[in-house]
């Protein structure tokens, strides 16, 4: 099993934080961008597999996750 990020570590706190889970962020994600995001995907970015801007800038707005996050 891969390991989660520094970056995704922080985007798994954060939802733990405010009580919502994966499915519900690729979700916001979606409605944000109008790019594909599902819960995979996601977990893609978590654990560094993939890396899209627009999408982890998506994610870092939705999470209020600042730059010093990445």
């Amino acid at each position: 099993m891969a390991q989660l990020t520094a970056y995704g570590k922080d985007v798994k706190k954060r939802l733990i934080d405010i009580g919502q889970s994966q499915e519900w962020l690729a979700g916001q994600v979606r409605e944000k961008t109008g790019l594909f995001c599902d819960t995979a995907y996601l977990y893609k970015i978590l654990i560094g597999e993939r890396n899209p801007p627009s999408i982890v800038s998506a994610i870092n707005e939705i999470m209020h996750l600042g730059k010093e996050d990445k």
